[in-house]
């Protein structure tokens, strides 16, 4: 979907839960040089855990959720995204700010 969305001209963001990096790589794949940007939103489990307010962190826990990132399987951290924060230190407005700036670097959004 968001390639379509580039193909029309349309920035798009897309936010997922990709523990791993070969699924990730998939994804960067099906696109030009440069019109993939990976930004690694890095929390540690415990920042994660704290924030949840649904509980499902807590139903992983109780072994409820099987499978569940972070928990009970492993999360593949990024190596060389092209933008990392963290969100443990930062706030969500310092966060959005960080990624404007490095869309404005990249001159997306430019015009």
């Amino acid at each position: 979907m968001a390639k379509l969305f580039l193909e029309a001209g349309v920035i798009t963001l897309a936010a997922f839960i990709s523990p791993f990096a070969d699924d990730r790589q998939r994804v960067r794949a099906l696109f030009s040089a440069g019109d993939f940007l990976e930004i690694y939103c890095n929390a540690p489990v415990d920042v994660c855990e704290a924030r949840d307010v649904k509980g499902l962190y807590k139903k992983a826990r109780q072994g409820l959720i099987p499978e569940f990132t972070g928990v009970s399987s492993a999360y593949q951290a990024p190596v060389a995204p092209e933008l990392s924060i963290d969100t443990a230190r930062q706030t969500v407005d310092q966060s959005v700010s960080t990624i404007f700036a490095l869309l404005q670097r990249r001159g997306f959004g430019s015009g």
